[in-house]
C-alpha cells in the first residue's frame, strides 16, 4: 500500500523539471516577470529535492512561502496557476478577504485546507477511474447486454413451491447457458460496432438526489455538516428510479458505476491526503486586505484577527477534514496583493515571517502589452482571430495597430487606475466591437477578410486617446 501511495504521489505532485525548464514553460503563457518566475521555480525544484534527501531529514525541510507584491493584471494570480497545472498539485486560490476572525460572520479560515484535500481526492479519483476505465467499460457492456437481452422467467411450479420442493437441479446449468446464447452474441457486436448508439432503453439508476449546499457554511460547523452529510447519505439506502435514455448514454453512467465499484476510496482519500500534506499549493489573494496600517480599532481588529487564524495554519498545524487529518507543515503557500494603501510591514510579525521570499512584480509597459498581445499561447489576438474565423471572417492585425494599442494600454493605465493587462479586453472589446456586430452580414456580403490598422485603431479609439474622463471604458 505504502510503495503504491508513493508512486502516485510523484506522478500527480512531483516535477522533474529543472528550473530553467519551468521558467521555459511559463514564459509561454506569461510575459516578464522574470524575478517571479524564478522565485517560483525554485520552490517548486525544492519540492523534487526535498523528495530526494533521506527520510530523517525530510520532515525539517519546509517549503519556503512566496509573498508577491504587484498591482492587479501582472500576472500574479496566473503564475501560481500554472505552476499547479505544471506539477499537477492540488491548487486552491482563495481570497483574504473572503474569511473573518472567529466569532464573526464568514468562512472558518480551515476551509481551505478542507477544500484542498476535496481537489486532491477529486484528482486522485480521476486518476484511479482513468486506471480501471477498460475493466469499467468491459462491466458496462454486460450489464448493458443484461438490459437489451433480458434473461427468460423461470417458470416456478406451484406445489414445489409450497412444499419447498427446490428447482431442479440442472435449472442453474440452464441459466448459465442462457448467458452464452447466439442472441446475446449477436447484440454484443452489434454494440461493440457502436450500431445501437441511438436506440432507447429503459436503464435502473441510483436516485442522487440534491445535496444539502450551504446547510452549514458561513460558520465553524462547515467540516461538521460535510461529515454529517456522510454519514447520513450512508445510512440511508440509495433509492432507485428508472431512466429512458439512449444506450450511448447508458454506457456512460454504467461506465461511470463500474469505475466507482472498482475504485477503494479508503485508499483514495489516504493517497489524497498525503498529496495535499506533500505538493498541495494554496494561493492567498488579497492578503494586502486585511494588512492593518499604524495602531487602530474598530473594523480593524477584525481585520489583525484573519491574520491571525491564518497564521497557525501557515506555520504548520493540523486540520480535520472529512478525508482525515491534514498537517499543513509542507504546504507550499503564495500570497499576493497589491500593497497599494498598506505594506507588506503592515502585516502581523508572525505571519510576515513565514513569508521569506518576497518578489515584486513590476508595472507593464508598451513593449509588455505588444507581447501579450501576440507572443503567449493564448495571446488576445489570437483568440479574437479565432472567434470570428468561425464566422468565415479573417482578421489580419498591422504591426502598426499592435503598437498603437499598446502605447494606448500604457497610457490609459498611466492616466487612470492601473490594471495591468486587463485594460487590453477594455481597449479590444471596443476596437472590434462593430467586426463582432457586423461579421454575419460582412460575410453574406462576400467580405471575408479584415484589416486592422493604426488608422482604423485611432478612429475606434479616439475618445480613449483624447479625453481624460475615461470612466466609460475602466473595467
Amino acid at each position: 500500500m505504502a510503495t503504491k501511495k508513493k508512486v502516485v504521489t510523484k506522478e500527480l505532485g512531483i516535477n522533474d523539471q529543472t528550473p530553467r525548464e519551468i521558467v521555459e514553460e511559463l514564459n509561454k503563457f506569461i510575459v516578464g516577470q522574470d524575478d517571479a518566475k524564478k522565485s517560483v521555480a525554485i520552490a517548486l525544484r525544492n519540492r523534487w529535492r526535498s523528495h530526494k534527501i533521506p527520510d530523517d531529514m525530510r520532515d525539517d525541510v519546509i517549503p519556503k512561502n512566496i509573498l508577491m507584491i504587484g498591482s492587479t493584471g501582472v500576472g500574479k494570480t496566473e503564475i501560481a496557476r500554472r505552476l499547479a497545472k505544471l506539477v499537477k498539485a492540488p491548487f486552491i486560490k482563495v481570497e483574504a478577504t473572503k474569511f473573518t476572525e472567529v466569532g464573526y460572520v464568514g468562512r472558518d479560515v480551515e476551509s481551505i485546507i478542507r477544500d484542498l484535500a476535496q481537489t486532491a481526492v477529486r484528482m486522485v479519483r480521476k486518476q484511479r477511474t482513468e486506471e480501471v476505465k477498460e475493466k469499467a467499460a468491459a462491466n458496462a457492456v454486460e450489464r448493458l447486454l443484461d438490459v437489451l437481452v433480458p434473461e427468460p422467467k423461470r417458470s416456478q411450479n406451484p406445489l414445489g413451491k409450497l412444499f419447498g420442493n427446490a428447482e431442479p437441479e440442472n435449472q442453474t446449468e440452464e441459466v448459465e447457458d442462457t448467458s452464452k446464447k447466439p442472441g446475446r452474441e449477436f447484440v454484443r457486436k452489434r454494440l461493440l460496432a457502436g450500431k445501437l448508439e441511438d436506440q432507447v432503453i429503459e436503464l435502473e439508476v441510483a436516485d442522487r438526489g440534491k445535496p444539502m449546499v450551504g446547510m452549514f457554511s458561513g460558520s465553524s460547523l462547515e467540516g461538521m455538516g460535510d461529515n454529517l452529510q456522510d454519514m447520513v447519505s450512508s445510512l440511508i439506502p440509495k433509492r432507485m428510479r428508472k431512466r429512458k435514455v439512449t444506450v450511448a448514454t447508458a454506457r456512460k453512467i454504467l461506465e461511470q458505476e463500474e469505475a466507482e465499484k472498482l475504485i477503494d476510496m479508503e485508499e483514495v482519500s489516504e493517497t489524497a491526503v498525503e498529496l495535499a500534506e506533500r505538493s498541495g499549493i494554496v494561493f492567498l489573494d488579497e492578503i494586502d486586505k486585511v494588512a492593518v496600517k499604524g495602531s487602530s480599532s474598530g473594523p480593524d481588529v477584525s481585520r489583525e484577527g484573519v491574520q491571525r487564524d491564518i497564521l497557525p495554519i501557515v506555520e504548520g498545524s493540523t486540520v480535520m477534514t472529512k478525508y482525515g487529518p491534514v498537517k499543513t507543515d509542507h504546504i507550499l503557500f503564495i500570497a499576493a496583493g497589491a500593497f497599494h494603501t498598506a505594506k507588506p510591514s503592515d502585516l502581523i510579525p508572525e505571519l510576515q515571517g513565514r513569508f521569506p521570499i518576497r518578489v515584486e512584480l513590476k508595472s507593464l509597459v508598451k513593449a509588455d502589452f505588444e507581447k501579450i498581445l501576440t507572443e503567449p499561447q493564448n495571446a488576445l489576438l489570437k483568440q479574437y482571430k479565432a472567434l470570428l474565423q468561425t464566422e468565415g471572417l479573417a482578421l489580419d492585425f498591422q504591426t502598426s495597430a499592435i503598437e498603437r494599442i499598446a502605447d494606448l494600454a500604457e497610457h490609459v493605465n498611466e492616466q487612470s487606475e492601473d490594471i495591468g493587462a486587463r485594460r487590453l479586453h477594455t481597449l479590444l472589446e471596443k476596437l472590434l466591437e462593430q467586426i463582432s456586430f457586423e461579421a454575419p452580414d460582412m460575410v453574406k456580403d462576400g467580405k471575408t477578410e479584415v484589416t486592422i490598422d493604426a488608422a482604423y485603431v485611432d478612429e475606434r479609439l479616439k475618445d480613449i486617446a483624447k479625453n481624460r474622463d475615461l470612466s466609460q471604458f475602466i473595467l
